[in-house]
């Protein structure tokens, strides 16, 4: 009880509108519920290290939010520009892509021809991507929170991420290109 009383001594009611007497009977109100020891009922007492461990972490708080928004459109302009490159890569290639389903070639055999062309750009990225986080990982660890740079979980995670916004990025041109009149495609320069 000594903390409380230390605060009790300094704790001084205000009301609007209030006289000395409403005051005076508000501060032996709150005297009376302290002395029970149901100071909780009175107010909430925050130590002064709760207060500061809030302010704290407040900014790195804020940068890892600004290091998501930051990753969140690395990987969209990433999935812009596989799939900007492919597109770009299968409209020059159109011409060969008749002649292949001129000759007999399905719809899912360009499909998987130009998915496994992007996908094989894309797993290289990711792959010299391991390499350098792996190879970097000391310097990243000083900025990491409860993760190691060397955690499997996230590496894969991220791996897998890439991987598949990749597959989506190679799926748009590769299902365009299937639709492929051959006709038009054997006629195009």
């Amino acid at each position: 009880m000594r903390a409380i009383d230390g605060i009790l001594r300094n704790l001084y009611p205000r009301r609007r509108n209030a006289d000395r007497e409403s005051l005076q009977k508000t501060s032996e109100a709150i005297r009376a519920a302290f002395a029970q020891g149901d100071i909780d009922r009175i107010m909430t007492y925050h130590h002064p290290d709760v207060i500061t461990s809030q302010f704290s972490y407040a900014g790195p708080r804020f940068g890892s939010f600004l290091m998501t928004i930051f990753g969140a459109i690395g990987l969209a302009l990433v999935t812009i520009g596989v799939y900007s490159v492919l597109a770009y890569t299968t409209t020059r290639r159109t011409h060969e892509i008749g002649i292949r389903m001129a000759l007999g070639a399905e719809g899912a055999d360009v499909v998987g021809m130009v998915i496994r062309m992007g996908l094989r750009l894309v797993g290289i990225g990711v792959a010299l991507g391991l390499i350098v986080s792996l190879a970097l990982g000391r310097v990243i660890a000083t900025q990491l929170w409860g993760v190691s740079a060397y955690d499997p979980w996230t590496l894969s995670s991220v791996a897998a991420v890439l991987l598949l916004t990749g597959l989506l990025a190679c799926w748009l041109p590769a299902r365009r290109a299937s639709r492929v009149d051959p006709l038009t495609a054997l006629r195009y320069e």
